[in-house]
């Protein structure tokens, strides 16, 4: 039987997502359902580098500026709300098109959400003071006759996922592989296809640099002058930018240490994003310094259709 396919574009910051979705949709006369943890808010388009009105009118976008920054948005509600916008596109004869960096929302939403129990600090305390005693590989051991499938994923001297393998066993009952077994995300009911973008290391920094500056330009100061003066979310306040531009404003440093700590820091997130989606083999690569846009665009319109 013939699954829908959804299309993911992902890739580190500043790479040219945004631009790569809205002509890849106006191709497909798709939709757009962005996988960002900050576009979502109201008031941060420039903190979150979220489409503009031009982009917005060229094709219909999803999951932007439409959340009140003194509200939570976690990968759980991002699911939800991205899994009805997926079913009502199918439904509409639209191929979906997810596009953002932020890789525990994409693989949230492709894989589905592990029900991981809450933290439980007294048991962990005593199973880092059984390996102090008895060391690593005895509570590996432990969990190989627990949940050989487990153990065998992770190396005995991992301690801190070896930790929380037992502990989710000493909370629910279950082992993690029992657990992850149930676990259903989008992949189990469409056909998916995740496109990265990617271009080398240096020309992804000079990229950031660049947005950087377009965005002291556009600004991104009066935008968090704004922001600080509402009681934000704890997500909303972890917005890259707040913490370096309001450094600036109360008077810390300069506006010419705000914008190289902002270069510094987005770089920084730029590589673990990197590492990230590096690591999900389902991925297929697009490097735009040897592909124009318009090429790339083309060859996933190809393999879509």
């Amino acid at each position: 039987m013939r699954r829908e396919r959804i299309i993911f574009i992902v890739g580190p910051t500043a790479i040219g997502k945004t631009r790569i979705a809205v002509k890849l949709a106006r191709t497909l006369g798709s939709e757009i359902i962005s996988a960002d943890s900050m576009q979502v808010y109201k008031g941060m388009r420039l903190l979150s580098q979220a489409p503009g009105m031009a982009e917005k009118k060229a094709v219909r976008h999803h999951l932007i500026g439409m959340l009140d920054p003194r509200k939570e948005y976690n990968v759980a509600l991002f699911i939800k709300k991205a899994r009805f916008l997926i079913d009502s596109m199918v439904r509409r004869s639209k191929i979906p098109i997810v596009a953002g960096g932020s890789g525990l929302y994409v693989k949230g939403l492709v894989d589905g959400l592990f029900p991981s129990p809450e933290a439980d600090m007294k048991f962990r305390v005593k199973m880092a003071k059984a390996a102090e005693k008895y060391g690593d590989k005895k509570l590996h051991a432990k969990l190989s006759g627990i949940d050989p499938a487990s153990a065998a994923l992770i190396h005995p001297n991992d301690l801190r996922r070896i930790i929380r393998s037992l502990e989710i066993y000493h909370s629910t009952g279950r082992t993690m592989t029992e657990l992850k077994a149930e676990t259903k995300g989008i992949k189990d009911i469409y056909d998916i296809k995740i496109f990265g973008l990617t271009r080398p290391r240096e020309e992804i920094y000079s990229g950031i640099d660049a947005r950087v500056e377009e965005m002291f330009r556009d600004n991104v100061v009066g935008e968090v002058r704004k922001l600080k003066k509402r009681r934000l979310s704890k997500t909303a306040g972890g917005a890259l930018g707040l913490k370096e531009i309001s450094g600036y404003l109360e008077g810390k440093y300069d506006l010419a240490t705000a914008k190289d700590l902002l270069k510094m820091n987005t770089r920084r997130f730029a590589k673990r994003q990197l590492t990230w989606f590096k690591g999900d083999p389902r991925i297929e690569w697009f490097d735009l310094s040897k592909m124009s846009e318009a090429k790339t665009v083309s060859r996933i319109t190809k393999e879509v259709r």
